[in-house]
């Protein structure tokens, strides 16, 4: 048998009709009723929170940190199941994957349809969701959706209601979960887990400011103002604003703010292509360039910066490793476990 433990945290694979409107209200042995366990899986459930994932904070997300570490603790746990709102588990997902050095699978999952709809995706995705946290080695934290098995790292929600949710606009899926087995199309390389932050204390504020035709600095300066000590910009194209926000940007840095330039855009990485408060001057103000990261992701890099400790220079620097980190590849012997479940 192999155990894995479900964390339920809410969402909508945990809602139900309210009379105007669907919410988070199931805990976890209900989500789990709802579908059919693999063959040879033996499940227990911890009841972390219950919430529509739009209403998460950095507090939730640490406790679903610690308890994912505390549950791996148990070394006769062989992989962890997070149920989670999809407005925010790619938020969550990679941050559990930046603390995650852990050969045994944490995966999330979640639905599109509430726990009691008739034609609902729940019980599949959780079904499958087990699955994969049963068989897979060195994997990391990735997301279970639609019989699809994607990496934490770059993968975004990319539709709002369609049962396919999930991808990653700039790669392609870890595998595919069919007629009772996950099979891997490719190989991902693990980075050096962070060290994690202890529990407690008032986690540091990272916001989201987006430009925009006629973008100007009022929201970039409230943040500031707020007390912010990260600040992601989403600029339009391939990372690009306009001088005034780069002037902005060059104080906030001064300053010691962390600040990351990321792009309202699908696809693609964000580049130093243009100046005129193009990426080319957001880098010179002392913002780092996200690469493929989209805002939300963007976001996490500095909040686990700051999380990993050190002064303004190792978040820095903690912050670049992050954004630029191209880990080694495991050897191919150690890389997956795939064997079906019960054989």
């Amino acid at each position: 048998m192999r155990h894995v433990v479900v964390i339920s945290t809410g969402g909508t694979i945990a809602s139900r009709w309210q009379g105007d409107g669907y919410a988070a209200e199931a805990d976890g042995r209900e989500v789990l009723a709802a579908g059919a366990v693999p063959e040879g899986v033996d499940v227990s459930v911890v009841d972390l929170f219950t919430v529509n994932s739009s209403q998460l904070t950095t507090d939730h997300q640490l406790r679903l940190l610690h308890t994912v570490h505390e549950t791996l603790a148990d070394p006769s746990v062989d992989g962890v199941v997070v149920t989670h709102g999809t407005d925010t588990l790619e938020e969550s997902a990679f941050l559990l994957d930046l603390f995650h050095g852990d050969r045994r699978p944490v995966v999330l999952t979640g639905a599109q349809k509430p726990l009691d709809a008739e034609d609902g995706d729940a019980a599949g995705n959780l079904y499958d969701a087990l699955l994969t946290a049963a068989t897979g080695r060195d994997i990391g934290v990735v997301i279970v959706f639609a019989g699809q098995v994607f990496a934490a790292r770059g993968t975004v929600k990319k539709h709002t209601v369609d049962a396919h949710a999930f991808g990653d606009p700039d790669g392609l899926p870890l595998g595919r979960v069919e007629f009772g087995r996950v099979t891997w199309g490719r190989r991902r390389p693990r980075a050096e887990a962070l060290p994690l932050p202890a529990p407690g204390g008032t986690p540091p504020r990272v916001d989201i400011v987006m430009h925009h035709s006629d973008g100007d600095t009022v929201l970039l300066d409230a943040s500031l103002a707020a007390g912010a000590r990260g600040v992601v910009v989403v600029g339009t194209g391939a990372g690009n604003a306009n001088p005034r926000v780069a002037d902005a940007v060059a104080k906030a840095t001064d300053g010691g703010v962390l600040v990351t330039v990321s792009t309202r855009v699908a696809a693609g990485a964000v580049a130093p292509l243009y100046t005129g408060g193009g990426a080319v001057d957001l880098v010179a103000a002392g913002a780092l360039l996200a690469g493929t990261l989209r805002p939300g992701q963007a976001r996490i890099a500095i909040l686990a910066a700051l999380l990993a400790g050190g002064g303004p220079e190792a978040a820095e620097s903690t912050l670049r490793r992050i954004l630029d980190s191209t880990p080694q590849a495991l050897p191919p012997s150690e890389l997956y476990l795939v064997e079906r479940v019960g054989k």
